[in-house]
Parts: C-alpha cells; sequence; structure tokens
C-alpha cells in the first residue's frame, strides 16, 4: 500500500466523529495497510484513520522496542469496556510534530475490537503501560478527541504549541475527568 500524509492540528477532520465499519472489506484491509507504513515510516507508536483523513473506527499500535519484532494490532470498531487506575504521562501525537505534554490517563484498560480479519478479540493492558495509553490515545482520535483534549497544565501546553507553530488548546473540548483527578490527587497526599 502507500505511506499517506498525517493530517496536523487546526485540519478539520481531526476533530469529526467517526463512522462504524460495517464490513472488512478489501477497502478496510488497505486502511489497515496504509495505517501501519504510515505509521511506521513516521516512527509512531500508534495512527488512527482520522490522522490521515478517513474517519472510519479504525487504528493501528505497535509499542515494540527498537531491539523487538514489530508486532503490528489491528483496532476495527473498538470499545474501552473496563477502565480504572489513573497515571499523568508525556504524550506526543504524530499530527502534532514534535510537540509533547503531560495529560492525564486511565492506568489499567480492557478493549474489545474486531482485529484486521473482523474476528473478534478483548485485550487488557495495565500499570499505565505504553499500550494502554497507546490505545486510548488512538481510541480518542475515532471521537474527534486529541490528546491535549486530557493535559494536565492547559498554559503549559499553549507554551509548547506555540513553540512548534501550531494551534492553543481549544478550552471548549478540555475534558473534565473528575474520577482521574481524584485518584490523581489521593496519590499526592
Amino acid at each position: 500500500m502507500s505511506v499517506k500524509r498525517v493530517l496536523q492540528y487546526g485540519e478539520k477532520s481531526l476533530r469529526e466523529p467517526s463512522k462504524e465499519v460495517h464490513k472488512v472489506s478489501r477497502k478496510i484491509q488497505e486502511l489497515v495497510q496504509d495505517l501501519l507504513d504510515t505509521m511506521y515510516a513516521k516512527n509512531g507508536v500508534g495512527l488512527a484513520a482520522p490522522q490521515i483523513g478517513i474517519n472510519y473506527r479504525v487504528f493501528v499500535v505497535d509499542v515494540s522496542k527498537n531491539d523487538e519484532p514489530l508486532n503490528p494490532i489491528v483496532f476495527i470498531n473498538p470499545k474501552i469496556i473496563k477502565k480504572s487506575g489513573a497515571i499523568v504521562a508525556q504524550e506526543g501525537c504524530i499530527s502534532f510534530p514534535e510537540a509533547y505534554t503531560d495529560v492525564k490517563r486511565y492506568k489499567n484498560i480492557m478493549v474489545k475490537a474486531l482485529d484486521r480479519h473482523g474476528r473478534p478479540f478483548v485485550m487488557e493492558a495495565k500499570d499505565g503501560c505504553l499500550l494502554a495509553r497507546a490505545i486510548q490515545h488512538e481510541n480518542d482520535h475515532l471521537d474527534g478527541i486529541l490528546f491535549i483534549d486530557h493535559c494536565v497544565n492547559r498554559f503549559e501546553t499553549d507554551e509548547i504549541l506555540a513553540k512548534h507553530h501550531l494551534p492553543p488548546v481549544e478550552p471548549d473540548k478540555l475534558i473534565d475527568e473528575p474520577e482521574l483527578s481524584e485518584e490523581l490527587e489521593n496519590k499526592n497526599d
């Protein structure tokens, strides 16, 4: 397949919700391959279909390290069915070149989805590992949510975005997550 252009923060379709996939057709198979080719070409950990301008509920993730064989995981129509715990970690995004900021995420998640062949599977990711955070990050893209919407400090994030010539945080898009905030406050007590 091919490496596609990745939309940059500020482009409209990054904020649009994606449609369910009704059939894992050849077109969806090609989309999956394009996502993988593009993710690897950009040295990403994950990539969602909306990031290449295709608003379908599909994303790919590969958290393998440099010395490990590639281990791509395909998620079609994913749903996070369980979440618990809280963690703050630095995140970036291929749609925000070189910009990283601290975000709040769930520490443990369980997701159900279809694989690249249309077979259902359930996966668990725990302890705030990269996989747990990547699944949440990419799943958000399918709902038009961006990692900066979970930022710990909006003003600090605005400074980081400005340094990279990106638009500021959209205050009306910030996600209020009282359960995460409460858990993180309790950890710091």
